[in-house]
C-alpha cells in the first residue's frame, strides 16, 4: 500500500514537472513566435541558395556559393576592394545617408508640422510635394550634377531629395490624425496653444513621424547606388557597381547583403526607438 502511493505521489511530480515544461514552451513560444518566424524564413532562404550552388543549378559566375561570399567578405575586409577595405566603403555610404537622413528630418518635420497645423502652408506646400514625390532620384541626378558638380553635395543632395518627401506627408498627416475632442478638451481646462501643440498634438503626431523617417531611410538605401555613381570612390553603392562591370558577383552579392543588414539594424532600432516614445501607439486605449 505504501508503494502504491509512492508510485503515484512520483507518477504525480513527473507529470506536474511534464506540464511545467510544456507550460514553460508554449510561454517562450508565444513571446518569441514572431522572432523565430523571422529568422526561420532568412534562414530557409539561405539554405535554399546553398542547395541551388551545391547542386550547380547556377552557374558560380551568375550566382556564388554562401561559402563563396563568405570568403570574399574575409577578404575584402582585410585586404579591400577598388583602394579600400570594407568597412571604409560602409562607413563612407553611413555617413552619406545618416548626413541626407538629419537633413531631411530637421526641413522635412517642420514643414510637414506646419502643413498639418495651417491649411494654407498645406495649400502652398503640398501641390510641391506631390510634384517632387513621384519623379525618381535618377531623373534629376544629371540636374544635381550641372548645377552642384559632381562632389559629395550631390550624392547627399540626391538621398536627400528621396527622403523628404515621406517625411514630411508622415508628419502632416501626424498632426492631421489627432483627435478634436481632446485638443478641445485641453482647452477648456485652460491651456494654451501651445500646451496643445506639446502635449496633444505632438505626441500623437510622433509615431506617424518615426513611420516616416523609417519609409524614407529604406528610400535613401535604395537610392545610395545611385547617388554613388556619381564619380565616387568609395561606398558600397560604388564598389557594388565596379565588381558588377568586372563580373565579379561575389562581390556585388557581398555588398548587397552588407546594405540590407545595415539597413535591418537601422530599422530595428527606429522600431525600438517608436515603442519607447510612443508606447501607446497600435494599442486600445
Amino acid at each position: 500500500m505504501h508503494d502504491t502511493v509512492d508510485t503515484k505521489r512520483i507518477i504525480k511530480g513527473k507529470e506536474g514537472l511534464i506540464d511545467h515544461k510544456t507550460t514553460f514552451l508554449h510561454k517562450y513560444w508565444v513571446q518569441y513566435q514572431a522572432v523565430i518566424l523571422s529568422i526561420s524564413s532568412v534562414a530557409l532562404l539561405f539554405v535554399i541558395w546553398f542547395l541551388i550552388t551545391s547542386f550547380g543549378v547556377i552557374s558560380s559566375l551568375f550566382l556564388p556559393s554562401p561559402q563563396a561570399v563568405f570568403h570574399k567578405f574575409i577578404e575584402v575586409s582585410q585586404h579591400g576592394f577598388m583602394k579600400a577595405t570594407l568597412w571604409q566603403h560602409l562607413a563612407a555610404s553611413i555617413s552619406r545617408v545618416f548626413i541626407a537622413l538629419l537633413l531631411a528630418i530637421v526641413v522635412g518635420v517642420p514643414v510637414g508640422l506646419l502643413m498639418g497645423l495651417n491649411k494654407w502652408a498645406r495649400a502652398i506646400v503640398d501641390p510641391l510635394i506631390e510634384l517632387l514625390r513621384p519623379i525618381p532620384p535618377l531623373a534629376y541626378l544629371p540636374l544635381l550634377v550641372i548645377w552642384f558638380g559632381i562632389g559629395e553635395t550631390t550624392k547627399i543632395l540626391l538621398i536627400f531629395l528621396s527622403i523628404l518627401a515621406p517625411i514630411i506627408i508622415s508628419s502632416t498627416y501626424g498632426v492631421l490624425s489627432h483627435q478634436k475632442n481632446r485638443e478641445r478638451a485641453a482647452l477648456s481646462l485652460g491651456a494654451s496653444p501651445i500646451q496643445v501643440f506639446q502635449y496633444v498634438i505632438l505626441p500623437t503626431a510622433l509615431p506617424h513621424i518615426i513611420t516616416g523617417i523609417r519609409i524614407g531611410l529604406g528610400v535613401g538605401w535604395s537610392t545610395l547606388v545611385a547617388a554613388e555613381l556619381v564619380a565616387a570612390d568609395r561606398g558600397i553603392g560604388f564598389m557594388v557597381q565596379s565588381a558588377a562591370q568586372f563580373l565579379i558577383t561575389d562581390i556585388v552579392i557581398l555588398g548587397i547583403l552588407v546594405i540590407a543588414i545595415v539597413a535591418v539594424i537601422f530599422e530595428l532600432f527606429l522600431r525600438w526607438l517608436q515603442q519607447q516614445l510612443s508606447p501607446w501607439y497600435g494599442k486600445q486605449l
